[in-house]
């Protein structure tokens, strides 16, 4: 009989928190799971899902204006804020239950409420004060926004958590930030009719991507009509005598707005955990740190998700309890596999993307051959509408291997997908050139690129 009230405690209910409940209840370990707030984590409560709701539901404006090139015509047109956030909830709340259904058909106890560490093995539940055992403990708290403290004003800011339940939809936002959630939300926001500028302090948007992505929907974003002001950040905001605000920037424009939201990373949730007191090694920004089985500083406690600073994506969190699961109860260390993440910004026009930049090829490889198509979709052409799209294909040219794929257009989230194994799988170009194309599709292009755009040579071009 064991010597511990549960043989894994999992602190967080997130996606990473849930699957690794769900598995190890199904092999017959006890198990409990704390969630002081709503089962999902960030991802289904307060990310990835209504975030995509959101998405959908600001296309619509485009598609409205597009189908009157294909013969339709329609009357008065009309949004309806509350009715999106109704809806939005409703489905949220489905979620959340096949959730909570899920972890409890495995057999793991549900506790409601806030666990706190206090010791290798001890866990105090803050809503009864009861301190339980636990053979093996696993963090996956996940994340929450940077509140940016230092901000003069930013009490008056909101987030991508706030922004899920605005009371009313603004006419004018200001957001900060240049990453994935500052752009998908600046789109969003622009798509329902708001006036929106975008603030990043660096070169450009979505630092990180491939180049070409990066500059493409800068250009697509500002042809729309967003404002996208790089190389500038917010000095102070000021809430008016009317309640709405004033953003001041470095540059020395002052930015009226309904909203101001920031969007400037996100901070892992170890605060007040019990780490310190367990003895649990925290980075220089409260993360988690762990091994490569996401073993913390102690042994029998690990960590996934977005608390760990690792890549902090949902799938990936996923992936990490699986890993969790093989490392501690089947006897089969297993390290988590970072390698060739495909990722999509839910922005319009979308990017889908996955493997290796062109920059990223340059510093590994010796000689990179680039092929790179940039047109106008066969939807786009009775519409109206001169919004390009790109695909990009990045190849080794000594293995022919394709290290990376990128897309910005209609869709690439779910190209990328897809993309996805075929990089993992260290498919060729002449692979892809064998393939035959399905005419007439965008993706056609991918396997329709014969002659490279351009050579690089460590790192400068040459002739193609």
């Amino acid at each position: 009989m064991s010597a511990y009230d549960y043989d894994l405690f999992v602190i967080g209910g997130g996606s990473g928190g849930v699957r690794a409940a769900r598995r190890a209840a199904m092999l017959g370990k006890k198990v409990a799971i704390a969630e002081e707030y709503r089962f999902g984590g960030t991802c289904v409560i307060r990310g990835c899902v209504p975030k995509k709701l959101f998405v959908y539901a600001s296309q619509f404006s485009e598609a409205w204006e597009d189908a009157r090139g294909y013969g339709w015509h329609f009357g008065e047109r009309q949004f309806d804020w509350s009715q999106l956030m109704a809806n939005k909830d409703r489905e949220i709340e489905r979620l959340e239950g096949i959730y909570r259904a899920n972890v409890e058909k495995a057999g793991a106890h549900i506790l409601a409420t806030r666990a706190v560490i206090e010791g290798d093995h001890e866990i105090r539940l803050l809503a009864t004060d009861k301190v339980v055992t636990a053979d093996k403990i696993l963090i996956a708290t996940g994340g929450r926004p940077n509140p940016h403290g230092g901000l003069p004003g930013a009490e008056h800011c909101i987030t991508s958590d706030e922004a899920f339940h605005l009371e009313r939809l603004p006419r004018s936002v200001v957001i900060l930030g240049g990453g994935y959630i500052a752009v998908e939300f600046a789109n969003i926001f622009h798509g329902l009719g708001v006036d929106t500028t975008l603030l990043y302090r660096g070169q450009e948007i979505l630092q990180g991507f491939d180049d070409d992505l990066r500059h493409g929907l800068h250009q697509a974003m500002e042809h729309k009509g967003m404002s996208v002001r790089c190389r500038d950040t917010l000095t102070e905001v000021v809430q008016k005598p009317d309640g709405r605000f004033e953003a001041h920037c470095e540059s020395g424009a002052i930015l009226d707005a309904d909203e101001v939201m920031l969007a400037i990373g996100r901070k892992a949730n170890t605060e007040n955990l019990g780490c310190e007191t367990a003895g649990v090694q925290l980075d220089a920004r409260g993360g988690v740190v762990v091994d490569a089985y996401s073993r913390t500083s102690v042994e029998n406690i690990f960590a996934i998700g977005d608390v760990t600073h690792r890549v902090q994506l949902t799938p990936v969190a996923i992936h990490e309890a699986m890993c969790f699961i093989e490392t501690a109860f089947r006897n089969n260390p297993t390290k988590p596999d970072y390698d060739t993440i495909a990722t999509a910004v839910f922005s319009q026009p979308e990017i889908g993307t996955v493997g290796l930049t062109e920059a990223d090829a340059c510093r590994r490889f010796d000689e990179v051959e680039i092929y790179k198509a940039t047109f106008r979709p066969l939807k786009n052409t009775l519409s109206g509408r001169d919004e390009r799209m790109m695909i990009k294909l990045v190849v080794d040219a000594a293995s022919r291997k394709v290290v990376g794929a990128h897309i910005l257009g209609p869709d690439a989230g779910e190209l990328s997908q897809v993309l996805g194994i075929a990089v993992k799988a260290g498919v060729t170009k002449d692979q892809f050139d064998s393939t035959m194309a399905v005419h007439p599709t965008m993706a056609e292009e991918l396997v329709t690129m014969y002659e490279p755009s351009y050579r690089l040579r460590d790192g400068e071009r040459i002739a193609a």
